[in-house]
């Protein structure tokens, strides 16, 4: 699921945002609606001018929030959450296709790889985060269930400006910080740029600081922003003439 390029539509894409209501109203959904219900009910908003972005940061994701705190206040069992959770990315998958990111990729342009801790099987945090930043021009790449061993392959053979882990699991602090050490050692790119995010470091976002991570955000959107501001930072720090 790269977008390197992506194809212009003849459709005007949408700029308004999903109101908190609706957002509140179709968190569950998920558990109740089958993929193409769902799929349905998202178009719905798209064809009245929410842009897809808003769909994928304000909609899909905070619905995965909620089934993850269903699930933890034992309010839903195991397959009803995994099911709701597999709606979701079908959903944004489905989205991605119908809806690609207008423009056209080309070389000198920023590129990130976006992957869910090795070990960690929710790819979702992952794929939404790579659909953001490719929607704002970026080269993205998404790794799906990555061993570590094919993690840092990756990171060695290619050049990536930001490198964003997502962590929902419970993931020991020392083994995250010899990982983000690891890709720092192997990385194509002197001076990327690592991003942690998650369930896990929402919860105690003091974890970046330990781990020898560059930041975090809460969401995609505020991952793209801070991504942009360090890799700008990064960028004019080893200018020469700066």
């Amino acid at each position: 699921m790269a977008h390197s390029n992506g194809m212009a539509r003849g459709r005007v894409p949408g700029v308004l945002s999903v109101d908190p209501a609706d957002a509140a109203s179709f968190s569950a959904l998920p558990l109740d609606l089958e993929a193409d219900e769902l799929l349905d009910v998202v178009e719905g908003y798209i064809a009245r001018g929410v842009s897809v972005e808003s769909v994928f940061v304000d909609l899909l994701a905070p619905s995965a929030r909620r089934l993850g705190q269903f699930w933890e206040e034992d309010e839903c069992d195991f397959l009803d959450v995994t099911m709701g959770l597999w709606r979701i990315q079908e959903v944004m998958r489905q989205v991605a296709v119908r809806h690609p990111p207008l423009g056209t990729g080309g070389p000198g342009l920023r590129s990130a790889l976006f992957s869910p801790v090795p070990g960690d099987d929710h790819s979702l945090g992952a794929l939404m985060l790579e659909e953001i930043f490719a929607r704002n021009g970026w080269q993205t790449e998404a790794l799906i269930n990555p061993k570590r061993k094919e993690l840092l392959q990756i990171i060695a053979d290619r050049p990536f400006d930001v490198v964003g882990l997502t962590v929902s699991c419970d993931c020991p602090n020392g083994l995250l910080a010899d990982l983000i050490s690891a890709m720092r050692s192997v990385s194509r790119t002197p001076g990327v740029q690592v991003l942690i995010g998650g369930r896990m470091v929402n919860a105690n976002p003091a974890i970046v600081e330990e781990v020898g991570a560059d930041g975090t955000a809460t969401d995609a959107r505020g991952a793209l922003a801070l991504a942009e501001t360090l890799v700008s930072r990064s960028a004019f720090s080893s200018d020469p003439l700066a």
